[in-house]
């Protein structure tokens, strides 16, 4: 059982200890970590974002990624969404007894790159092990904290009449991605997960305009229900046009032969953006210059109609009530 998480691992003793100095201290090596104090001890100025989540997807290895850099990548954009940037995070472990030593030293690896990708430091964490069967492999949970620049004002309650909406890529590769491996499917065209750190792509949007009204990545309940979001705390309507929201062809071959619509399905590496009209261009052209942007586009406009409501021109020139999503899609999805 060497080779494997015991119930032991969790007990604060030894085998504890022996766990977090050979597989977690090497790879999140700072001068704030290597303290091994109880709490992260640092001095920030400015106004603050906090954040917290926890990650239960299943599979936790999948097509462009695993449960490790789905953790890292979700918790750094739901800062960049309200404008900051990234700088702190904790990751806290639940492992199931008899978890493989080696997947967990492969997923520890893959936040150790995406915060060094994302440029965000884990300076602190927790382990807990509990008996085989009370916990699926492993659940993660996050918490982050950054700085928001001065003059940047973000909240989905800002959108105004005349904005422009903007989708930084294509959408519904996370959920398809997951579910084909999680069922085993297999499609003639690979679909990867496009799940990614989002700070820079922020930070470069801010640099364009400071006046970005809204962000947020469409994660459960995907572009629909993000849109939606906005209509209703901003009480205003929003217009969107089907043609201009990209798709990967294999994902939509995917969701017409499952019965989705690529509207509701999970991204985990995009953004919405609503920004007034005079800086639309600028934010959208900076946006392609990034790696994570490259297809960015504005997909329709903010509307004094139809408050609280989304509608979509579809490609056959007819107006569509696009929803929030009712019910789960897919379970287990992050």
């Amino acid at each position: 059982m060497e080779d494997r998480i015991l119930l032991a691992h969790g007990s604060g003793g030894k085998l504890s200890h022996d766990l977090v100095e050979k597989n977690f201290v090497p790879l999140f090596k700072n001068s704030l970590l290597d303290k091994l104090d109880d709490s992260a001890v640092f001095e920030l100025s400015g106004q603050l974002a906090f954040t917290t989540d926890s990650y239960v997807v299943t599979p936790i290895f999948f097509p462009g990624g695993d449960i490790g850099r789905l953790a890292v990548c979700g918790t750094v954009n739901d800062l960049a969404m309200s404008g900051a940037k990234p700088l702190y995070l904790s990751i806290s472990l639940v492992i199931e007894e008899g978890f493989p030593l080696a997947d967990l030293r492969k997923i520890m690896t893959s936040v150790q790159e995406a915060a060094d990708e994302a440029e965000v430091k884990v300076v602190t964490g927790d382990t807990k092990v509990v008996n085989r069967g009370s916990a699926d492999k492993l659940f993660i949970n996050t918490a982050g904290i950054g700085v928001i620049p001065p003059g940047v004002d973000i909240s989905g309650a800002n959108a105004q009449p005349g904005d422009k909406v903007i989708l930084s890529g294509s959408i519904g590769e996370h959920g398809i991605a997951v579910l084909s491996q999680r069922e085993g499917f297999k499609f003639s065209l690979p679909i990867e997960s496009d799940c990614a750190p989002l700070g820079k792509l922020v930070a470069e949007m801010l640099e364009a305009s400071k006046k970005i009204h809204c962000l947020r990545d469409p994660t459960r309940g995907g572009l629909a229900s993000t849109l939606n979001e906005f209509a209703q705390q901003s009480r205003v309507g929003i217009r969107i046009e089907e043609e201009k929201i990209p798709v990967q062809d294999a994902v939509r071959a995917a969701c017409e032969l499952l019965g989705f619509d690529p509207l509701y399905v999970a991204c985990e590496g995009r953004l919405v953006a609503v920004v007034p009209p005079s800086e639309a261009e600028e934010v959208c052209t900076r946006m392609r210059r990034n790696q994570y942007g490259t297809h960015s586009a504005i997909i329709g406009e903010v509307v004094a109609e139809h408050a609280g409501r989304v509608v979509m021109k579809t490609s056959l020139g007819a107006s569509r009530v696009i929803d929030m999503l009712v019910g789960e899609l897919l379970p287990r999805i992050c």
